[in-house]
């Protein structure tokens, strides 16, 4: 990956135990077990949060590596499951579907407190914002940026999951519906007041959960900015596959419909702008490509957008609530109030996307 200085948090050099890597003896790791990676080595924090986090390796011949570990803090018993992880990128280095290179996984405590695996480096951008898109893509990059992502999606759908040695890795059935619970409760869990909104979309859509067809990999988490592009707007490989697991492929484009918005398209209620430059593909060009390149049936597409509007209600109002729990040190509870804002208008938008169900 290649790992943008204005995307760094910070910069770490050859210390004991830095922000979550014990040196000397990741060193040590590494040189057993990644062929060819000779240390002294420099490990730069790339990003994280919440989410696991993913460091830039590089040794001392200048050979790069990426690095990925759970987060330094509070850890939900089934999140963060490197080995998963490194499990799913493993088998699909030879699909169609482009990731990074699977070098090793440590499950060893030991060794860094934590299990975490090391992949190669993918030289390409992350984009993250309108600027960043704007300044390392063309309009026909932005173009091609919107096709290869529907591209990549309908590849990731259609994974021999045999061959891939995947075909256990989740249920097969039922995927909506064990969403649905999943995130029900981790709504009701840690919500901050009551919002009838997404109690009430809860019970519309377990009513309205449509058949689901054969169970693909569903990535989960599948947006522009989890994806690496080149110069020309491809894409070179498909980033944070934590919460990856088999299910309904119209989830991930229900999802992606969510997190994007095109130059002509309505606002969302996430914020992100990465996709609003002239040149990018409005949401429906996404959905008739998509369409049209895998054959599937969309006439039920706004249930899996209502759906991704209600998950993503659930999400933020989880970190809202540990927000507000310290979780980003004192803060006056009136600079939180964007998240807040952001849980109503998921929700409101999940609403308006069932209304259109016939």
């Amino acid at each position: 990956m290649r790992a943008k200085p204005c995307h760094y948090r910070y910069r770490v050099g050859l210390m004991s135990d830095v922000n979550g890597i014990d040196v000397p003896s990741v060193t040590a790791w590494l040189e057993r077990n990644v062929s060819g990676a000779q240390g002294p080595f420099t490990f730069t924090f790339i990003a994280g949060g919440h989410s696991n986090l993913t460091f830039a390796v590089t040794d001392v011949n200048g050979a790069r590596y990426v690095l990925r570990r759970p987060p330094l803090g509070h850890v939900l018993a089934s999140a963060h499951d490197m080995g998963r992880e490194h499990r799913i990128i493993s088998g699909l280095q030879q699909s169609a579907v482009p990731v990074a290179p699977a070098l090793g996984y440590c499950d060893d405590p030991a060794v860094n407190g934590v299990p975490f695996y090391v992949m190669g480096f993918v030289d390409g951008h992350v984009i993250r914002d309108a600027a960043t898109a704007t300044a390392v893509l063309t309009p026909d990059g932005r173009r091609r940026a919107s096709e290869s992502i529907v591209d990549t999606m309908a590849a990731i759908h259609a994974v021999d999951l045999g061959a891939a040695g995947l075909d256990d890795l989740g249920r097969h059935e039922d995927y909506i519906a064990r969403q649905l619970r999943r995130w029900y409760s981790n709504w009701n869990s840690q919500k901050t007041r009551e919002l009838p909104a997404v109690d009430q979309v809860h019970d519309e859509l377990l009513k309205r959960i449509p058949a689901q067809g054969p169970a693909t990999i569903v990535h989960g988490d599948y947006r522009l900015d989890n994806c690496m592009v080149n110069d020309n707007g491809d894409i070179v490989a498909v980033l944070d596959w934590e919460i990856c697991t088999l299910g309904d492929p119209l989830a991930d484009l229900g999802l992606l419909m969510v997190y994007w918005t095109g130059p002509d398209d309505e606002g969302s209620a996430w914020t992100g702008s990465s996709t609003t430059a002239p040149g990018f593909l409005n949401r429906q060009d996404l959905a008739d490509r998509y369409a049209q390149v895998t054959g599937r049936d969309l006439s039920q597409l706004d249930f899996y957008v209502a759906f991704a509007y209600w998950k993503l209600a659930c999400i933020l109002e989880g970190v809202y609530s540990r927000y507000l729990g310290g979780a980003l040190g004192d803060r006056d509870p009136e600079e939180l109030l964007p998240f807040k804002m952001q849980v109503d208008g998921a929700a409101l938008k999940a609403s308006e996307a069932l209304g259109r169900l016939a």
